[in-house]
């Protein structure tokens, strides 16, 4: 039997586990009897030389890998040596910050110089996370994987900001436009990144500032990624709920329109929609974006 006619028992972010991956996770968790889950996962990292773009191993998605194994029946781990709270699920909402709200109309060259600075692992963070938290209409959530947040100050007051996060895996209207095999896409994803919130302030009305915006944080946005987890970024996209917004500024910032999305979501059994149907946007950060992403051109 060749490699590709070994049975997948599992798929998960983005790795196929097969039958011969079982028999040595068994066989390292029988020559390891008293390790913990978690020094199982470490060891299992190791073996497969699984790691992030920044040199760390992937340790909490390799338990959450050999946790989806053990419920299946396919793995028998040790007992927990403890039970651990979910942080995700026990998060506090954002409180709320104080922050001027006087009204700011006014044009983009009397604004005056901008800042934008980008605050994940910084004191600014968790100002970021209160402002969308609670002045952004879908409010706060926390990114998933790899991330970077913006504050975007006009001299001393705060007007706006931005999240940037890991990619969906799967996005029909992104990766026709690109031209991705499924194995290219694995392989590439973490080359592109999601930008799932972008926030004006309510009370800032200040023509054509969000755009601007949107042109500056794309042209650093790489560099940003690349200080942070040591890897570029290529590409860069987001939705737009079309119902409520037309995507203006995305568009005068020349992302292009790709398709929409199903309105079903990435679990979906019932093809069914269950949700609401979003534009999809993306920007080429590069002008060869296709084949740093691994499209042969």
């Amino acid at each position: 039997m060749t490699a590709a006619e070994v049975p997948v028992v599992l798929s998960y972010r983005g790795r196929d586990v097969t039958r011969d991956d079982v028999a040595m996770i068994r066989d390292l968790i029988a020559a390891h009897p008293t390790k913990s889950r978690r020094a199982l996962s470490s060891e299992l990292c190791h073996a497969w030389q699984w790691y992030q773009a920044n040199g760390a191993p992937r340790d909490m998605v390799c338990r959450s890998l050999m946790l989806a194994l053990h419920r299946a029946g396919h793995i028998e781990l040790p007992a927990p040596r403890q039970i651990a709270l979910n942080p995700l699920a026990r998060r506090t909402r954002p409180g709320p910050v104080e922050v001027d709200d006087t009204p700011l109309s006014t044009s983009l060259a009397a604004l005056g110089p901008l800042t934008i600075r980008q605050v994940r692992r910084t004191s600014e963070e968790g100002l970021v996370n209160s402002l969308i938290e609670h002045h952004h209409y879908l409010g706060y959530v926390q990114p998933v994987g790899e991330h970077l947040k913006y504050l975007v100050l006009a001299g001393e007051r705060r007007i706006a900001c931005f999240t940037f996060g890991s990619a969906p895996r799967h996005l029909a209207p992104r990766d026709r436009f690109i031209g991705w095999a499924p194995e290219v896409r694995k392989a590439n994803l973490h080359l592109i990144a999601y930008n799932g919130r972008f926030l004006v302030l309510p009370w800032v009305h200040v023509p054509h500032l969000a755009s601007h915006l949107l042109g500056h944080v794309s042209r650093r946005l790489s560099s940003d990624w690349q200080a942070m987890y040591e890897h570029p970024i290529h590409f860069i996209e987001t939705f737009v709920h079309f119902e409520r917004y037309k995507g203006t500024c995305y568009r005068a910032a020349n992302w292009i329109h790709m398709g929409r999305t199903t309105g079903r979501g990435k679990d979906d059994h019932t093809n069914r929609v269950n949700r609401p149907i979003k534009d999809v946007l993306g920007l080429p950060l590069c002008k060869r974006f296709r084949e740093k992403l691994g499209v042969v051109v």
